[in-house]
């Protein structure tokens, strides 16, 4: 039985909003002094940076150079694209504000700038999220050490010697810059990921589909009989709310097959679903659990029964079914009348009605990432399958996993997948690997593969992070977490005032106390960049 990620972004939707909304009219003031700085820093930095910052031909959308958010030279954040719901933008506008020295007041309203007992510390300000401009010391951070002995020195203690990291465990850090390898404990042992699992998944899947990709949904109307299907294209974004916040619309999907059915005189349809796309069971070998819903190629919501976008959640016993019932609502809106539906597959000789297409595949792994989202990382893998020619099921999406990444020539010796989101206990995966993966997405001959840093969580700011380093590396911190019973991993990427970028992994398996384990490994990713 597993337990729950430790997942604090459930509540920090609301906090990221309104520091969002604080900073806004800061941003234009900060954009105007912000460039002489950047600037500076690139220059000073320009000869140990220049395998990751090279210009890219690759196109994304954020223009994080004036924003402000630069972490390694803006290496992290300048080359991925925004997410969909806001959450990098507010990232961005967050950053900016240099005049908020206290951090966000939590709701506590204007002019209320005091600690209640018992409120939440103040969120870390744009300080030590800047660190890396210029070369500054906010926050009384400093370089890493730059030789094995004196970085073996500062993470054996809180690594090779934590009793709260149980019996097994392994570490890696690599310097990102350079390809150098820092640190090493067991680092070819192959322990259960958990849910780093996820950076393999976002590599393989990047580099199979492309980051431009999009998953589509479609209505398809059978000539001969009239049946109207639903077909499935692995999207569990897709969405039936009255928002769509960017995401592809199961609404605007029915609206437009309606206008098509009314241009050929067609007011009721027999309605049907196709999920055929995928293969295999659809239940995770965990069996029926909040982290995630059935494996299906049609779904609304990632099949959630209230109204969370994110985290573990009640989920309908049958979501192609669901989505398809909604579905059928939405055309009773736009005067189709549609039957009661049920499975099947939609014939070559079927003609398209209209889509709906999720955001680019670069967003939807930021997305992945950032909130540990178990349904798009089972749906990314099976993707990976069907791009690959392998099938669709949870064996096929494992070996499309592995045969990509080895196609990189990473280090897969010992790994083994069994799903895409790490909820497999079976899963496994060294710190070499992780941090070749880590690399990979840093080469700048691979920019396909950049959201794969800037979807990891920001430390005490986004995603499953949210709630952790109040002190220390707040903000210089992004990694991917895990946790199961048993296990606590951390695998991303630390930036050091110098302009260095460290890719680090560790994992740890047998762990008796999760909490305990998990500020372990917290205070091993700060030990990178502490005084």
């Amino acid at each position: 039985m597993t337990v729950p990620e430790l997942r604090p972004w459930r509540t920090a939707g609301p906090r990221v909003a309104r520091a969002a909304g604080a900073v806004r009219p800061r941003l234009t003031r900060f954009a105007r002094t912000a460039t002489p700085r950047v600037a500076r820093f690139a220059r000073a930095t320009a000869p140990q940076l220049a395998r990751i910052t090279r210009p890219k031909t690759w196109q994304y959308t954020a223009g994080a150079a004036t924003a402000g958010l630069a972490l390694a030279a803006g290496v992290v954040t300048a080359a991925g694209p925004w997410d969909s719901t806001g959450q990098r933008t507010a990232e961005r506008d967050r950053a900016v504000a240099l005049d908020h020295t206290g951090g966000t007041d939590h709701g506590r309203g204007p002019g209320n700038s005091g600690t209640a007992p018992g409120s939440p510390r103040p969120a870390p300000s744009a300080g030590p999220v800047l660190a890396g401009l210029g070369g500054t010391t906010t926050g009384g951070v400093k370089a890493a050490p730059g030789d094995r002995a004196a970085l073996a020195d500062l993470l054996d203690p809180l690594l090779k010697d934590a009793p709260a990291l149980g019996e097994r465990r392994a570490a890696a850090v690599i310097d990102l810059t350079t390809g150098k390898r820092l640190y090493g404990l067991d680092s070819g042992t192959a322990l259960t990921p958990a849910s780093t699992t996820k950076i393999a998944t976002a590599v393989a899947a990047l580099t199979a589909l492309g980051p431009d990709h999009r998953l589509t949904t479609r209505t398809a109307l059978e000539a001969d009989t009239g049946e109207l299907v639903l077909v499935g294209g692995g999207d569990p974004t897709l969405t039936a709310r009255e928002d769509a916040h960017g995401l592809a619309s199961l609404r605007t999907l029915a609206e437009k097959t309606a206008t098509a059915l009314k241009k050929r005189d067609v007011r009721k349809v027999t309605l049907s679903y196709d999920t055929t796309l995928y293969a295999g069971t659809d239940l995770h070998p965990i069996g029926v659990n909040e982290n995630l819903a059935r494996v299906t190629a049609l779904m609304a919501d990632e099949g959630r029964t209230d109204d969370s976008t994110s985290g573990p959640a009640p989920r309908v016993a049958d979501p192609a079914d669901a989505a398809a019932r909604a579905f059928a609502g939405f055309l009773k809106q736009h005067g189709i009348t549609a039957s009661a539906p049920g499975p099947s597959k939609a014939t070559g000789r079927a003609a398209t009605l209209a889509t709906v297409s999720s955001p680019p595949l670069s967003a939807l792994v930021e997305r992945m990432l950032t909130n540990s989202d178990n349904d798009l990382a089972e749906a990314l893998a099976r993707h990976t399958a069907v791009a690959t020619g392998k099938r669709a099921d949870f064996a096929g999406a494992g070996a499309a996993i592995t045969a990509r990444l080895k196609q990189l020539g990473l280090p897969v010796d010992g790994a083994r997948f069994h799903d895409g989101s790490g909820l497999d206990r079976t899963d496994l995966i060294t710190p070499d690997l992780l941090t070749a993966l880590l690399t990979e997405a840093a080469d700048p001959s691979r920019p396909q593969l950049r959201p794969v840093l800037t979807g990891l969580p920001v430390a005490h700011f986004t995603g499953t992070l949210a709630g952790r380093y109040t002190d220390g590396a707040a903000g210089l911190v992004r990694a991917k977490t895990g946790t199961l019973t048993g296990v606590n991993t951390l695998a991303g990427t630390i930036t050091t005032p110098d302009g260095h970028l460290l890719g680090f992994a560790f994992l740890a398996n047998t762990t008796t106390d999760p909490w305990a384990a998990q500020t372990t490994l917290d205070r091993a990713a700060t030990a990178l960049a502490s005084p």
